[in-house]
């Protein structure tokens, strides 16, 4: 039973959140701070690459894993493809693990290190980590999903929807069972942005750079979400024209706009404090809970028990 100071000081805490939705840093150390220990596994600094930002951070739901396994989700951030850390998500990480899915929260190389397209190879690279560890992890293969926010819901996006990412890890989008975008850039030049123009080379903008253009049936499930309110990405140019477009592909698609949160606290609502904010968090779980194993048509897996795992974290 909650004690009747609770209220008020997750009040509080959600105030100073979202007076600090623009100082990305401090709002998600306070989340981060609201994570509670007892109700995940966390592994740190697990590589996926030989890079020093190629690595990743392991949630995993405690006890016996059910039949057939967890569902798996790789969740990456945004940053505007210039800063962010995995660190900062971990109240990302412990919501998912905590309600039984394993959660992978992933680094990439940012710019001025890499331009389009490095980023994207890199989480090409963590997901098909993913899908091979997924098994050794109490994960099902045929239930992976990916999930990205702002600049993370673009690699997200490119990665379901252009088969050329996945395809140089030999993968392919149709081994998802879905993918979640909240608040994605699906369709964002000529670019305003001046931390984002150099990361796509403005003005000379790399060919078939942006999601919209490779919408099509062959889609995975999506689940796509956005602020109403949204300065920095338009909900209207994006999210619901993608929806469109796919819906007209005939994907399958739960589209939600949240008329409460902003561009940051759509995902800060992930944290325990802010979830009376939107019903973000549930509706991604449900979504991923609730969608059907990819189809058996799709590569073979090998089982645990004939194979071990290859992985191990970072001193």
């Amino acid at each position: 039973m909650m004690r009747a100071r609770e209220p008020a000081r997750f009040l509080l805490l959600a105030l100073a959140l979202l007076a600090a939705a623009l100082s990305a840093c401090s709002a998600t150390r306070a989340l981060n701070a609201t994570v509670p220990a007892g109700t995940h596994r966390f592994s740190e600094g697990i590589r996926y690459g030989p890079g020093p930002r190629q690595q990743l951070d392991l949630y995993q739901p405690l006890g016996a894993p059910p039949a057939g396994g967890w569902p798996v989700a790789l969740f990456i951030y945004g940053g505007s493809w210039n800063r962010g850390d995995r660190a900062d998500y971990r109240f990302v990480g412990e919501a998912l693990a905590a309600r039984g899915v394993v959660t992978a929260i992933a680094d990439y190389r940012l710019y001025p290190e890499v331009h389009y397209p490095q980023f994207l190879e890199d989480s090409a690279l963590a997901l098909a980590w993913l899908l091979r560890e997924a098994p050794v992890l109490g994960g099902n293969a045929r239930r992976v999903f990916l999930f990205g926010h702002s600049a993370g819901a673009y690699n997200a996006a490119m990665l379901a929807l252009d088969a050329r990412w996945l395809g140089a890890q030999g993968h392919a989008p149709r081994e998802l069972a879905g993918w979640v975008g909240l608040a994605g850039p699906y369709d964002f030049l000529p670019i305003a942005n001046p931390e984002v123009r150099p990361v796509f080379f403005h003005p000379d903008y790399p060919a078939l750079s942006q999601p919209i253009e490779h919408a099509s049936g062959a889609s995975p499930p999506a689940f796509l979400g956005a602020a109403r309110p949204d300065p920095f990405v338009d909900p209207e140019r994006n999210t619901l024209q993608l929806a469109r477009k796919l819906e007209a592909a005939g994907v399958p698609l739960q589209l939600k706009v949240y008329e409460k949160v902003n561009h940051a606290s759509l995902i800060g609502a992930f944290a325990r404090p802010l979830r009376w904010l939107a019903p973000v968090f549930e509706d991604v779980l449900a979504f991923i809970k609730s969608s059907p194993p990819r189809a058996d048509d799709q590569r073979p897996v090998a089982s645990p028990s004939k194979r071990a795992s290859s992985w191990s974290s970072s001193p």
